[in-house]
């Protein structure tokens, strides 16, 4: 079992009833250890406190059950196979278990590494070594970064605002990609600010935040247990895509938890290439369903929950679930007109010449020239320049120009 798993603290359980259970108080039973449940209603079902907004639930089940199960079906959503959990029944009860497959599971175990080097020269070739410390070097080179890990202290003031453009950021990555993403749900986005702030207090939660000078330009929600970080949700701004931010952002968590002595850094359930490149361990998440094998309805109801929960996995094994976000994407949005941000271009060299005169400057950090802003990313990528000594003109003919330190450029836009 894990220790001091955070979706089984007092403060994620109670947030949790007060988001989506009226504020009930958890229902405890004799026969499981750690966890809590609230009721269905109208059927004989109970279902772990935290339902499917957990990343991995486990439990210890005492070797006797009492009666306190009759007639009742408990449903236990995401639960990871590496968890270890208890799940042996003893043959005198008539408890019972199913097990349902679902989301694949990716993590990386880190106990066998002293550093993150060795981590990397274990995992990845030397090209892909090279490629991935270039990122992360250009990138801060072109930038003033500096990279901030809240956990156990942030103010309330400093907590709004990044969870605010932690918000900005997730909608507009979800807006390019067209996909609804259901941690954006009013309902489920107040639920993730109102228990981040007291787990990150409590040492049981973090907000790693990527800034160039004081913009968060990158923010990952982190949940902590003794042994385990577990990346909840992660995001930076698609106009860095150029300079990889997801992998400065994985390989700056990596140095972290070897820092910190943390053993599994888990990505958490769903399959992604990235995942798939940097995790050196897959498992499976399961709902387990236990009930009451002498009631005919529990046992009734066990098996309808199962053949559901199966059905819906063969969906997502056909890719069915993200062709329906990008539907239901389209249906809320279909009076928005979606903004591309691709912009054929090229660079022509005029370091050795004068610039014309007339010239008027652009200011890069306004909204409406988000797409110049981008080719001066492509432009600072390319020659290693800096964004706070980049200089953008335009003429009369709304012909552009970039200045940096070494280089300077026509911009052709075609």
């Amino acid at each position: 079992m894990i220790k001091n798993n955070p979706f089984l603290s007092d403060s994620y359980t109670s947030i949790w009833s007060n988001h989506f259970d009226g504020g009930k108080k958890p229902l405890s039973f004799d026969f499981f250890e750690n966890i809590q449940f609230y009721k269905y209603a109208g059927l004989p079902l109970y279902i772990n406190s935290g339902k499917t907004l957990t990343k991995g639930m486990d439990y210890g089940l005492l070797p006797e059950p009492l009666n306190g199960h009759r007639k009742k079906v408990f449903l236990i959503y995401d639960v990871p196979t590496y968890f270890n959990t208890v799940s042996d029944i003893p043959e005198t009860t008539t408890l019972k278990l199913l097990r349902s497959k679902q989301y694949p599971g990716f993590a990386i175990e880190l106990g066998s590494y002293a550093n993150f080097k060795e981590y990397m020269l274990s995992t990845f070739s030397k090209s892909s070594r090279y490629k991935l410390n270039k990122y992360k070097k250009r990138f801060e080179a072109c930038f003033d970064i500096t990279y901030k890990m809240y956990h156990g202290d942030i103010s309330k003031e400093t907590y709004d605002f990044v969870f605010e453009s932690f918000k900005e950021l997730l909608t507009k990555r979800f807006d390019d990609k067209q996909i609804t993403n259901n941690n954006l749900n009013p309902e489920e986005w107040r639920f993730y600010y109102d228990v981040a702030y007291p787990l990150i207090l409590e040492k049981k939660a973090s907000l790693f935040v990527i800034y160039d000078r004081e913009k968060p330009i990158g923010v990952t929600l982190n949940y902590h247990s003794d042994s385990v970080l577990f990346d909840a949700i992660t995001v930076f701004d698609i106009d860095y895509a150029k300079f990889h931010l997801g992998s400065v952002t994985i390989m700056k968590l990596i140095e972290y938890c070897l820092a910190e002595k943390i053993e599994v850094f888990d990505f958490s359930k769903g399959y992604f290439d990235y995942k798939t490149r940097w995790s050196n361990t897959t498992y499976d998440f399961e709902y387990h369903i236990f009930y009451d094998a002498s009631s005919v309805t529990a046992k009734t109801l066990a098996s309808a929950l199962k053949r559901f929960f199966d059905f819906k996995q063969k969906l997502r094994d056909k890719n069915i679930n993200e062709r329906l976000h990008r539907f239901t994407y389209k249906l809320r949005h279909r009076k928005t007109e979606v903004k591309t941000i691709d912009v054929p271009f090229t660079f022509h060299d005029i370091s050795s010449d004068p610039l014309p005169n007339g010239l008027t400057e652009v200011n890069l950090n306004l909204a409406e020239n988000r797409k110049l802003r981008m080719l001066a990313f492509e432009f600072l990528y390319l020659n290693d320049e800096c964004f706070t000594s980049l200089k953008a003109f335009t003429d009369i003919s709304n012909q552009y120009y970039f200045i940096g330190t070494k280089k300077k450029v026509k911009v052709s836009i075609t």
